[in-house]
């Protein structure tokens, strides 16, 4: 069973409460793209913006649902160029974190697998940003951080050039009969530093009809959309 494969780490939990805490308090932080991200590493409180689409990046994914949160930044087309990949977290501790001042992050509907979502963030600074270990995740109003699949791991930190994307997998179901279904209209995206604390929250408009159970999962920031929904 995939439930035997996720986790979801005492530190996601720990920044999401933070996160949460700091946007009941009316934090100075803004959502992606929508407000200027403040210096706090530790959280950055929740905002909506849910204007325009933005164009499907899956293969085979007919016509997308999919919902952009601009950020910062003149935004940047791709290079066609795939990720470069930096062995270890230590490695690329120089590089700065993809965040909502530098990056925009979308979630997208794919015909293939069924019952998964795509996300891709988008590198719209103008320096390379690394798209550190797996988004924290949480749908419309849940307390705790979506759980995290750690097989997902890759054996390298995603760095992006301008323009370029990195890709996190989400799986919204386990088998059926294993959990219950709950619907879903929003999704809460936080990127995270190279110590796995919040930096930001970007506010999206999922897909209509998503539904999601306790046996759903996402991945770690893959260079390649391929590799996040191989699983």
């Amino acid at each position: 069973m995939r439930i035997n494969r996720i986790r979801t780490t005492a530190v996601a939990a720990t920044a999401l409460a933070a996160a949460l805490s700091l946007t009941a308090c009316g934090g100075e932080d803004k959502a992606m793209g929508t407000k200027p991200a403040g210096a706090a590493e530790t959280a950055a409180p929740a905002a909506s913006n849910t204007d325009g689409e933005a164009q499907q990046d899956t293969p085979d994914a007919g016509a997308p649902e999919t919902q952009t949160v601009p950020a910062g930044g003149k935004h940047a087309g791709g290079n066609g160029k795939k990720p470069e990949t930096v062995p270890n977290a230590e490695a690329a501790a120089s590089i700065p974190t993809c965040t909502p001042k530098n990056s925009t992050v979308k979630v997208s509907k794919v015909s293939r697998p069924i019952n998964h979502l795509l996300l891709t963030v988008t590198n719209t600074g103008s320096k390379d940003c690394a798209a550190y270990h797996a988004p924290f995740l949480r749908f419309d109003d849940a307390q705790a951080v979506y759980p995290i699949l750690d097989d997902s791991k890759p054996q390298a930190v995603v760095v992006l050039s301008p323009g370029e994307k990195a890709y996190a997998g989400i799986g919204l179901l386990g088998q059926p009969g294993e959990g219950e279904p709950v619907r879903s209209d929003n999704l809460g995206v936080i990127m995270v530093d190279k110590n796995n604390k919040a930096k930001g929250e970007a506010t999206l408009k999922l897909p209509a009809e998503t539904y999601t159970d306790s046996l759903g999962f996402v991945t770690y920031w893959q260079s390649d959309m391929e590799t996040a929904l191989t699983f």
